[in-house]
């Protein structure tokens, strides 16, 4: 698979790996350089809230959590 480098310096994954591997917007990753041309790409750990908006959204008390918007950075 191919893609390219912004001029920002920014590489985008394609939509079949982050399909695939279940990546979303925001998820943090590690890069270690391996030698000339060779990167190794590792996505972090959750930091022990997986699963807490899940937990939040099933409180029985009603509106009592509720989601913020959040703006896309499809623009940057």
């Amino acid at each position: 698979m191919e893609t390219t480098i912004s001029s920002k310096g920014q590489i985008v994954l394609p939509a079949p790996l982050r399909e695939r591997d279940r990546i979303l917007a925001g998820q943090r990753f590690d890069i270690e350089r391996l030698d000339e041309g060779h990167y190794l790409l590792k996505r972090q750990s959750p930091k022990g809230t997986h699963g807490m908006v899940d937990w939040l959204l099933a409180c029985p008390e009603k509106d009592w959590f509720r989601t913020l918007p959040s703006e896309s950075t499809d623009s940057l």
